[in-house]
């Protein structure tokens, strides 16, 4: 056996025809696009014995409560820079007034969260579109309900 060879092949030094050649590039060809993975297309019991298994990294949540889980993520990064920031300017200048400190770092986040409570409140109300065909009749009316007495008596009146 050649030393360049693998056990399972033979070396022979009888050169090739072009048609062998031929042949010998489609199978390498072929071996070199094989697919190297099998996907098992059995179904899946939908009941088992083994309970599902939480991957890594972050747990199993719905999507509201992963953006709430970012949205304190980013909260408390921003809280601890800037509480960082205050705390190493009272070191390093040994006599900030600590009430100072917290006006200085504070002023900015009170105001953010002004500005988000008031956009938030400043949002335009939608517009309602309603398309019908035919007759329509629309009942408009406000009724006022108030339930008082230990024993629950409730009055509606339009």
């Amino acid at each position: 056996m050649h030393p360049e060879t693998t056990p399972d092949q033979t070396r022979t030094d009888v050169a090739m025809t072009d048609a062998e050649a031929a042949s010998e590039a489609r199978r390498i060809i072929a071996d070199a696009y094989r697919p190297t993975a099998y996907r098992d297309d059995t179904p899946v019991p939908v009941r088992g014995d083994t309970p599902p298994v939480a991957q890594p990294g972050r747990p199993p949540m719905s999507q509201g409560a992963t953006d709430a889980s970012v949205l304190m993520l980013a909260g408390a990064t921003a809280t601890t820079m800037v509480g960082g920031t205050a705390a190493v300017l009272m070191y390093v200048s040994q006599y900030a007034n600590p009430l100072v400190c917290a006006l200085v770092f504070g002023a900015p986040t009170a105001l953010v969260l002004a500005l988000a409570r008031l956009l938030k409140g400043a949002k335009p109300a939608p517009d309602v579109h309603h398309h019908y065909d035919g007759p329509v009749y629309q009942d408009q009316r406000n009724i006022h309900t108030r339930t008082a007495g230990v024993w629950a008596r409730t009055d509606n009146q339009q």
